[in-house]
């Protein structure tokens, strides 16, 4: 790939002047201000540009360490393709690292996540662009109707005009605010599936003060260091996840929500979603839920998975369709909306049914109780087994994932807080509705505690069939996997699932495996005598280890005590004797 235009002729520009002539950045300022009207922070983008593609080296000044000395490579020296030399996993996470570094708490974080995806789209769109000039001037085309060419939207995966690219905004570090609000604006103009991603960006008020500005100035420096265009989606995406898992602490505090993937990763398992299959997720969040049943499956058959999610929050829906651009994955539908009261996905007047729905939606929700729900689209189909309370959606968030499941295959696997597993009430009336009447419950896990950011409270997973085999109906598989944990790697208050963990539940749940103080399976029979109270203590407590003594051993050690106590007492007793008699 060749030079930027701008950097090309500010390059032909020193050349001309100092060749490889060592100079300062004074100089060259002198310079670029006569010949291109660039201010001095312009000039300082240039000379680091034209250092991260080769063409300049730097040296430190003998007369003085604050200052540098560059000196300019002829093209002869270089190769011009030094520009796109693909980053590495690890690279990419230093860079990320330094921008959570920079950002800490002042500024929030999702700025970090835009401007990740927006240098992703640019970069493509240029690499796109430069291969497609170039098989057109091969076709023929001369260099002006090949630029045409290249530029047509059908090789690129979104419109975005010349002057809105990254680097033609970062031309003007003193207009970055308002030049990337333009961009934003235009771009979601331009493509309306990015609408929700860049109206929630706002530059403008993000650097209403002037640390905020330098701020800004400096993750655009930090992001154009390297090229994200011959990055694989697979690193890219981990680095998008890493963002959001390195905030989930922070964000936690103000009550979001970050589900562990160790967690998302379990449960996919345990559905199994395959190729042809639709998969929804009616509490979307960033799309991780997704995400990871995509990953489930190889490239190609993943292809064949359709994905649906709704979410009620717009910022964090804009999160999940980066999240899942950066994956490159397009097979996917994202729509905005209170799922409890206003469904999307809709097959004319009824909701559209799924082979898998999985969420983790907000535990103990408030205000979703009879009244609120009856005012909701299609509320006598999704809420047949009874209503909640005002003070917990648990059940109504699993009535309607039921509610939008085929009867055929479908299966539903939910995050849930423990509590909703032994309410009582009207919490109770749903939960013997879906037992009894329907026996649509396969299996019910409790999960150890401190596995989520936002609670040390032990959460549950809830697995339901539409179509159970016959050597499973009537019954439900308990697992207690409170004790399957490993302490967190990065944050000392956290336990998470390890791979061993996953394999031993998953493995229990597929093969209904019963383990003595892990897992048994349960005749609904027995969940009736206990009142439908599916607390999974009652079904499953783990083994006490019954530490073995050597009674012959103890009692020695025993003796051996004694006596050691016995000479002290005898030592101590001289003492107060010599002490009574100087005394006397």
């Amino acid at each position: 790939m060749k030079l930027k235009n701008w950097i090309e002729n500010r390059y032909k520009i020193l050349w001309e002047n100092f060749g490889r002539k060592p100079f300062r950045a004074d100089e060259a300022v002198e310079i670029l201000k006569g010949g291109m009207g660039d201010s001095s922070e312009q000039v300082n983008i240039a000379l680091s540009e034209l250092r991260k593609a080769g063409f300049l080296e730097v040296e430190l000044d003998p007369k003085d360490a604050r200052k540098r000395i560059y000196t300019l490579k002829s093209k002869a020296e270089i190769s011009s393709n030094l520009l796109t030399v693909e980053l590495s996993k690890g690279n990419l996470y230093a860079l990320l690292k330094k921008a959570a570094d920079l950002i800490r708490t002042r500024v929030d974080y999702t700025f970090i996540l835009v401007l990740l995806f927006y240098k992703r789209i640019c970069d493509k769109w240029e690499g796109e662009f430069e291969a497609e000039y170039k098989k057109a001037l091969d076709d023929g085309l001369s260099k002006k109707e090949a630029e045409k060419e290249a530029k047509s939207s059908v090789y690129h995966d979104f419109d975005i005009p010349e002057k809105y690219l990254w680097e033609n905004i970062r031309k003007a570090p003193a207009k970055l605010p308002e030049n990337f609000s333009m961009a934003m604006k235009e771009l979601a103009d331009r493509n309306p599936e990015l609408k929700d991603v860049f109206e929630n960006a706002d530059f403008v008020q993000f650097t209403n003060n002037r640390e905020n500005s330098e701020i800004l100035r400096q993750l655009v420096e930090l992001f154009s260091a390297q090229s994200l265009h011959n990055v694989s989606a697979d690193i890219l995406g981990d680095a998008y996840e890493w963002i959001l898992r390195y905030f989930a602490p922070q964000k936690a505090k103000e009550g979001e929500v970050y589900t562990p993937r160790e967690v998302i990763s379990l449960i996919v398992e345990m559905l199994d979603p395959k190729a042809g299959e639709s998969v929804y997720d009616p509490a979307a969040g960033s799309g991780g839920m997704l995400i990871l049943s995509y990953q489930h499956l190889d490239k190609k058959d993943a292809e064949k998975l359709f994905l649906f999610g709704q979410e009620a929050n717009y910022k964090t829906l804009a999160l999940a369709k980066m999240n899942l651009y950066i994956h490159d994955i397009r097979n996917a539908q994202f729509v905005l909306g209170d799922t409890l009261l206003y469904p999307k996905f809709k097959e004319g007047e009824k909701l559209q049914e799924f082979d898998v729905v999985i969420a983790n939606p907000p535990w103990n929700q408030d205000g979703y109780h009879e009244e609120i729900l009856k005012k909701g689209e299609f509320w006598r189909e999704r809420y047949k087994y009874g209503f909640t309370t005002k003070q917990s959606a648990d059940w109504a968030w699993i009535q309607h994932m039921l509610a939008s499941t085929n009867n055929k295959k479908g299966r539903v696997g939910i995050v849930i807080d423990n509590g909703c597993l032994f309410r009582g009430g009207r919490e109770k009336v749903v939960r013997t509705n879906v037992i009894k009447k329907e026996d649509l419950l396969e299996a019910c896990i409790l999960l150890p505690e401190k596995l989520f950011y936002n609670t040390g409270a032990p959460g549950a997973i809830l697995i339901f069939n539409k179509n159970k085999p016959d050597a499973r109906k009537k019954k439900v598989l308990f697992i207690n996997a409170n004790g399957e944990f490993e302490q967190h790697p990065d944050v000392r208050k956290l336990n998470r699932l390890s791979q061993e963990n996953q394999k031993k539940i998953a493995d229990a749940y597929k093969n209904f495996k019963e383990t003595e103080g892990f897992s048994r399976a349960v005749e609904i029979e027995e969940i009736e005598e206990n009142d439908f109270n599916l607390n999974v203590t009652l079904y499953v407590y783990p083994e006490e280890e019954i530490e073995e003594i050597d009674i012959a051993k103890e009692w020695k050690e025993l003796n051996e005590i004694e006596e050691k106590i016995g000479e002290v007492t005898g030592r101590i007793e001289n003492y107060l004797a010599e002490l009574d008699y100087k005394n006397g």
